[in-house]
């Protein structure tokens, strides 16, 4: 039998903690509809008996604590809810409890913004994580030895496992489903719960917002001026002498700033500009890319495909249908 253990956290999304529960509870009945035992001993596992969520609307009870003596193969930390630096120090208690189920062979895996737990006992340090493509940024100053995955759904690294966000742990779920079963339950299992099973990004979900928490005064009226000049062909040295800075010093200081170089920076400008002229206009392709400052065809599809992870006519397709 594989050993799930399910974290039951303070301040955490109650549905990451129940769907891994039903996902498993799910394959297991799938092995035995096939003619095979079921494979996973799925237990909630807390810091209380009786942990509230939700503002006290819902109880959650564990089935262990994490004071009793026994072992997990593998530990699922749910999404975390609220403020992430309150909420790791709700659960702070967990940590030395998921390093010593890890030296004694326990596989980790964090669902969307569990990462944050996951970071915080050093386990990711060194090594590549997914999370919530809307906290990246905060990761990334909460945890800088962390290499955190930009679009990402799924990242495993040494048995370490973590997923994009929101419903994209799903991919996790089932990754980790076929993993320990075989392919053909995996599928099974993306039918039953109709989840893509092959989903590898959450590129097109994301909204660029431009990562304007720093404080450096001359590169946040850069980030501004290329807003407002979206239709330009705007050149590093043109940036650089907006703000009286030598390219080098002004490049070093962009990339420190904002975690984009400056022509990463400026092609998602453009482009997150181009997917809400898609969502909320009837501009063709072509209207669109002129609008955002591209003359070459090929170039805006590339880099869009590279953004989004569609084409823009696929994302076209899909947002305005959906709108």
């Amino acid at each position: 039998m594989i050993k799930v253990s399910i974290l039951v956290p303070e301040q955490s999304v109650m549905q990451a903690i129940a769907d891994p529960q039903y996902c498993f509870s799910a394959a297991n009945q799938f092995l035995q509809i096939a003619g095979q035992a079921p494979l996973f001993d799925v237990k909630l596992v807390g810091l209380n008996h009786e942990t509230k969520l939700n503002e006290g609307r819902f109880s959650v009870f564990a089935d262990r604590l994490i004071n009793e003596e026994f072992d997990s193969d593998l530990v699922i930390i749910p999404a975390l809810f609220g403020d992430m630096s309150t909420a790791i120090a709700a659960n702070a208690d967990f940590i030395p409890w998921i390093l010593k189920q890890k030296e004694q062979g326990a596989e980790v895996a964090s669902l969307c913004v569990g990462a944050f737990l996951l970071a915080s006992t050093g386990l990711l340090d060194g090594k590549k994580c997914s999370t919530h493509w809307g906290f990246v940024n905060e990761f990334r100053r909460m945890f800088p030895f962390v290499e955190v995955q930009d679009g990402s759904i799924i990242t495993e690294e040494h048995g370490i496992y973590s997923s994009g966000g929101a419903n994209s742990y799903w991919n996790l779920l089932l990754h980790l489903v076929e993993k320990y079963t075989d392919r053909p339950t995996a599928i099974l299992a993306s039918k039953y719960f109709a989840i893509d099973i092959d989903r590898n990004n959450q590129s097109s979900f994301a909204i660029f917002q431009g990562q304007k928490e720093h404080k450096d005064v001359e590169i946040q009226k850069v980030q501004e001026y290329i807003e407002k000049n979206i239709e330009n062909k705007l050149s590093v040295e043109e940036l650089a002498d907006l703000v009286a800075l030598g390219r080098r010093s002004f490049e070093r200081r962009f990339k420190a700033a904002t975690n984009n170089s400056v022509l990463e920076y400026i092609q998602r400008v453009k482009i997150e500009t181009a997917k809400r002229s898609f969502e909320n206009s009837r501009k063709n392709i072509n209207e669109v890319m002129m609008d955002v400052g591209y003359s070459d065809n090929k170039a805006f599809r590339t880099t869009f495909k590279k953004i989004t992870g569609l084409t823009p006519l696929e994302y076209r397709n899909k947002y305005r249908k959906m709108a």
